[in-house]
């Protein structure tokens, strides 16, 4: 492995190139945003000769870090290609009222301009919701077929075994056919559609071409002739066709008086001329050929057919089902400007991403200035084809040629300031990785001047890289000056500062967002490299233990080995491969699976036996990342097992890594070899993408193939995602009830048993949640002890309830959520330092701030309370801590700050009530100040 070297960026002078030959293989999966894709915060690495002197100091140098010990000084975050607004909240309130007062038309490009700044937070549900929205209001063919296939590629649908990426989901969202449908109707779009094959045509329907030639012959009162072949036609029906056609028979022209006509120079072949008498008959093209139909579109564009070329469009749209006769059709249709028939096309295209990408004939019709000109003749040349064709570009390979070339169609598609502000930030990100760095810096100036701050650190960045230091950090000095602070400036400003100015800036980098990870890396590289490496490894713990990031995975597995803990460094490599198959290790020098196999010969392998006795232990533990790593080797012992991959699913959901999740469910449907199996992991997919029903609709077909613990888990589940009356309740505890006689393993049965045990307290039947929740105890469902410590609280057993929640943070590894729910079986001076601790390990749960904000309320201290919600909105809007801080303001008056909570709260979620009456409220009060006063004056 020490002969492995850095392999450099390959730029190819190839235009169409989007993954160059030579280049290693990209990862394309696991990261929770595109930039995940940037670098993932690599670690950056010294070779190992430069740093011989302290390599030679660590005894597993020499096998396992070939490449040299991680460096501070070349350790930098990326900069994000998103659009992030250091005044978020405003941002997004007034994208809220834009919406509700814009007109229909420009709803959709609303949706997509929200989508594009809540990029930057990660929430897959909420973009997905955008586009979603964005589809709904769309009415023109070519948004409604880009809108569609962003759909389904968030989706992904197609990567599951027997699903084609031209397949109908079975709802008009993402229905292929229904996209090529004009106008729309936003009530009915999350409708089913009407998908169904066409029907055999019946044989008496099917005149044949001769036959009825020979009986239409006997009408025919005027003949072309086409290469000295007659050609009889009815006269007023080929007038009907067209206005030119209706002139030449009846008007003033030679024509109009002869009853042979030659037609043999207007480029129309014998056999589609008399397509044309037969259309002229019966409006009819899907009797012909495709070529004869082709014909006829280039006949009906020369002679004006608007009618016949409507008709050829339509007929020909509907025949182009893969790339190959998208390819060929396109071309067709962008010379006869047959929109309908281009829209199809790119259906097929956009339909087939991100594979479609590597095809150098795709993105000649994309990537090219005149390529788009070519689009933009027919009508498909927009925003959104552009932001979702560079969207999947930059997931894929970031340094491509192809990248950078539909970023700058993108560019020039942009009209309003966002939307060149996205398209040049984004130029920009690529270019600074492309080490470009003065055309990088062009384009974050350029953003910048569209109203981006945010780009001005991607201005700083590409100057440092030429060597400006100095000028970089007088730039992010200038901006934390001019604007209110944000994590990202101080976290920036660090880079092109020194000693402890350098660890100030990214202590308050970390204290106004602890969610960026490059500060907990830096100092941890730093404490490593001044030997304390068990520090390093409590302090990368810090974020790992709420932010699951493969890089920090990295980091903290190179401690281990460090230490010699190869065991941790194992889990930690395996843990990452989960979320990432295709991980890179030590700056992409050697893959994750090499050093597995180089840490197996330091740690001893167990049986799938063992390994099911290890999982059982990091469950009960709650241990969710040694729970990943331990059924990661159980694959590699058994890697068709479809339960497995189920139960990785499971865990990445728990630790918010949703597109990892949804990568191993459909691995799970692939691996199955029974069909009641593959519907229970359909489901889940649908359950998690917001389709309810159609979850429900699949675990009850299952349940009728095979009663199955998964099957009736899957519907009492869903159907508890909603409020219960008695009725439904009792419903979904007979359906656990019947989950639990079905044959599973302990784990689930856990998990079974805690669910039954919620359903029976929100009943009031304590008793019976007490047996659930002391079986699912037996069985080492560590999680039972939360929901035993409510049922203490029910019955007033404060003390026991507590008690519960103490054994529960005792054998717990991830802790924060036990320490927020024990806060609530305590006094406030206890329930105040469990919160503190629960923010501490998880600075992202949102309760300890709102209890904290209530609190102080309470004690009359206003500002406080604003400022604790604010601190947290600052790197977090969440919808509930908006709604409280809209709450506040309202109650001291300050109507416009509550209104402005609640706009930015609906433009998240427009259907949560408690918010809608609050605004209504807030607004009444704005509207009728006078009212108020005399009301309160009575």
């Amino acid at each position: 492995m020490r002969g492995i070297k850095l392999i450099e960026r390959f730029k190819s002078t190839q235009v169409h190139a989007l993954n160059p030959p030579d280049t290693t293989v990209v990862n394309t999966t696991g990261s929770s945003s595109t930039a995940g894709k940037l670098n993932n915060h690599r670690v950056k690495f010294i070779g190992s000769k430069l740093k011989s002197n302290k390599a030679s100091s660590v005894s597993a140098a020499k096998t396992l870090l070939p490449f040299g010990l991680p460096r501070a000084d070349l350790l930098e975050p990326p900069i994000e290609p998103h659009l992030k607004q250091i005044q978020l909240v405003e941002t997004l309130a007034d994208l809220y009222r834009r919406f509700e007062t814009c007109l229909e038309s420009e709803k959709s490009l609303i949706c997509i301009e929200q989508y594009s700044f809540l990029g930057s937070l990660g929430d897959l549900k909420l973009l997905r919701r955008c586009l979603r929205v964005a589809r709904q209001h769309a009415f023109d063919v070519h948004s409604k077929v880009v809108l569609s296939a962003w759909l389904r590629y968030e989706r992904r649908e197609d990567e599951l075994d027997g699903v084609f990426p031209m397949d109908c989901s079975g709802f008009i969202l993402e229905c292929p056919k229904a996209a090529l449908v004009s106008g729309y109707d936003p009530n009915t779009i999350y409708d089913h559609c009407k998908c169904y094959q066409e029907c055999t045509k019946s044989a008496d329907a099917q005149i044949s071409k001769g036959n009825e030639c020979l009986t239409l012959e006997e009408d025919s009162d005027i003949s072309f002739y086409v290469c000295n072949e007659e050609i009889n036609c009815i006269r007023f029906k080929i007038a009907a066709l067209s206005s030119p056609f209706k002139t030449m028979l009846y008007g003033s022209f030679i024509e109009s008086k002869s009853y042979k006509i030659d037609f043999s120079q207007n480029g129309i072949s014998v056999e589609g001329m008399r397509a044309v008498d037969l259309y002229s008959r019966n409006r009819r093209v899907d009797l012909f050929s495709p070529e004869i139909v082709l014909e006829l579109l280039s006949f009906a564009n020369r002679f004006c057919c608007e009618e016949m070329k409507s008709a050829c469009d339509i007929h020909l749209a509907s025949l182009v089902s893969c790339i190959e006769d998208a390819l060929v059709l396109i071309e067709y249709g962008l010379e006869e400007r047959a929109n309908v028939l281009v829209a199809s096309c790119l259906q097929v295209l956009l339909r087939e991403l991100p594979s479609s990408l590597y095809n150098p004939k795709v993105m000649k019709i994309f990537c090219s200035f005149e390529a788009r000109e070519r689009l933009a003749s027919a009508g498909h040349a927009s925003f959104f084809l552009y932001y979702f064709l560079s969207q999947v570009a930059m997931e894929e390979n970031m340094v491509s040629n192809a990248t950078v070339m539909l970023l700058e169609r993108l560019r020039e598609c942009a009209t309003e300031k966002w939307q060149k502000a996205l398209a040049l930030h984004q130029l920009g990100c690529v270019l600074l990785e492309r080490k470009e760095y003065r055309s990088a810096q062009y384009c974050f100036e350029a953003a910048t001047e569209a109203g981006h701050v945010y780009s001005l650190a991607g201005m700083a960045r590409s100057k440092y890289k030429q060597g400006q230091q100095y000028s970089a950090y007088k730039l992010m000095s200038s901006l934390i000056s001019e604007y209110k602070a944000v994590g990202w400036m101080y976290q920036e400003r660090s880079l092109y500062n020194v000693g402890k100015d350098k660890i100030a800036d990214l202590n308050i980098a970390t204290e106004l967002d602890p969610t960026l990870s490059f500060p907990y890396k830096y100092r941890a590289v730093s404490k490593a490299e001044e030997k304390q490496t068990r520090a390093a490894i409590s302090e990368i713990d810090r974020i790992i233990g709420f932010k699951l990031a493969p890089d920090c995975l990295e980091l903290r597995a190179w401690f281990f080995i460090v230490i010699e803990d190869y065991g941790s460094a194992l889990r930690d490599i395996t843990a990452l491969l989960t979320l990432e198959p295709n991980y890179r290790m030590f700056n992409e020098q050697i893959s994750g699976d090499d050093l597995i196999e180089l840490l197996n010969h330091k740690v001893q392998q167990g049986s799938q036996a063992d390994c099911w006795m290890q999982l059982y232990e990091r469950w009960s533990s709650v241990d969710d990342i040694g729970s990943l790593a331990v059924i990661h080797q159980m694959l590699v012992n058994d890697p068709g097992k479809s339960l497995l991959r189920f139960r990785q699913s499971l865990l990445l959901l728990r630790l918010n890594c949703q597109k990892a999740a949804m990568r191993c469910l459909r691995l799970a449907h692939n691996l199955s070899s029974s069909e009641h199996e593959k519907l229970v992991y359909e489901g889940w997919i649908l359950y998690d993408t917001g389709n309810r029903e159609e979850a429900l609709a699949r675990a009850e077909k299952s349940i009728l193939i095979q009663r199955s613990f998964e099957a009736f888990f899957l519907k009492a589940y869903t159907l508890a995602d909603s409020s219960l009356d008695p009725e439904s309740s009792s419903y979904v505890i007979q359906l656990l009830e019947e989950a639990l006689r079905c044959p599973s393993d302990g784990l689930r049965k856990g998990q079974a048993l805690n669910n039954l045990g919620t359903i029976y307290v929100d009943c009031g039947k304590l008793d019976q949640a007490a047996n659930c929740y002391m079986n699912a105890l037996e069985i080492k469902h560590t999680r039972a002890h939360q929901g035993l410590a409510r049922v203490y609280l029910l019955r007033n057993q404060r003390k026991a309830a507590y008690d519960e929640m103490s054994k529960l943070i005792e054998k717990a590894h991830n802790k924060a959520s036990a320490y927020e729910k024990r806060s609530e079986y305590c006094d406030r001076e206890m329930a105040k330092n469990d919160l503190n601790m629960a923010t501490k390990l998880d600075p992202l749960r949102t309760y300890p701030y709102r209890y904290r904000a209530a609190v102080l309320m309470d004690d009359q201290k206003e500002t406080e309370a604003v400022e604790e919600l604010s601190k947290a909105i600052a790197f977090k809007p969440d919808l509930q801590m908006l709604h409280l801080r809209a709450a506040f303001y309202e109650s001291i008056g300050d109507l416009n700050s509550a209104l402005c909570d609640c706009e930015a709260a609906l433009c998240l979620d427009p259907n949560h009530m408690d918010t809608l009456d609050l605004y209504n409220r807030a607004r009444d009060r704005a509207t009728h100040p006078q009212e108020n006063v005399r009301g309160m004056g009575s």
